[in-house]
């Protein structure tokens, strides 16, 4: 038996099986040094449980594919250690929130890809290929603004965390409206006016009702809340004529 306060040498692991309709099944897992939750269910879709449905990629934080909840909270699982979330030697996996189930820890992320779409979350180019590159100031506000936001790899932690997601199912969400405020920030865009008038129609940014679940579980630390009362106050001045360009 493993002494008072030292790690236990297996875990209780708990994962969701089937779609919407379905079932926690236990597993017992061994507990091992630096092991991450993405380790944990690999070890069972290998030893335990060939069936077992789930995304990974990369394994070392740059895709986002292996996102799930864990513990209640949507994660990364390849960037999620063991010990700093089951400190009880217990772990409950589950697929992320907001999003259809395709099969236990999968979902389909479409209806994520197409409120972006809805945001017009594609950069519409102002020059050709036979022009010159466009200048960029660094140190422009605008710049900066559109910089703390760039980062984004479309994880959908954000969207799996966000309380208006859940109840409204036209909110475009904290994502595709932090994709908005860059590209109306960016002088080099063609289509700031298009961007921010779809950005702020019906499930837009005034939906957002400035929780900050996404600010609190984006694993690369972007503040969508900020970007979303950035639309809401350019919105504002677009309708006194003061708008983007």
């Amino acid at each position: 038996m493993p002494s008072a306060g030292s790690p236990a040498e297996t875990l209780s692991v708990e994962v969701w099986r089937g779609r919407d309709e379905g079932r926690f099944e236990r597993f017992s897992v061994p507990h091992r040094a630096s092991q991450t939750v993405l380790d944990v269910v690999t070890w069972i879709q290998r030893h335990a449980e060939p069936a077992l449905a789930y995304r990974f990629a990369c394994r070392v934080g740059v895709c986002g594919s292996c996102a799930m909840t864990v513990n209640g909270r949507p994660r990364w699982t390849c960037r999620t250690h063991v010990s700093k979330v089951a400190a009880d030697g217990h772990l409950r996996i589950e697929p992320l929130r907001n999003l259809p189930r395709i099969k236990d820890l999968a979902v389909d992320l479409a209806p994520f890809f197409e409120k972006w779409q809805r945001a017009q979350g594609r950069f519409t180019p102002s020059r050709t290929r036979y022009d010159g590159l466009a200048e960029v100031n660094p140190d422009a506000p605008a710049r900066k603004a559109v910089d703390a936001g760039i980062e984004c790899i479309n994880c959908a932690v954000c969207y799996a965390a966000c309380d208006v997601v859940s109840w409204d199912d036209e909110y475009l969400g904290p994502a595709a409206l932090n994709r908005a405020w860059t590209l109306v920030n960016d002088a080099r865009d063609a289509d700031r006016k298009g961007v921010l008038r779809a950005a702020s129609r019906g499930g837009g940014c005034h939906t957002c009702h400035s929780h900050g679940s996404c600010v609190e579980h984006c694993p690369v630390g972007i503040n969508p809340t900020a970007g979303i009362a950035g639309l809401k106050r350019m919105s504002l001045l677009a309708l006194l004529g003061r708008g983007p360009e």
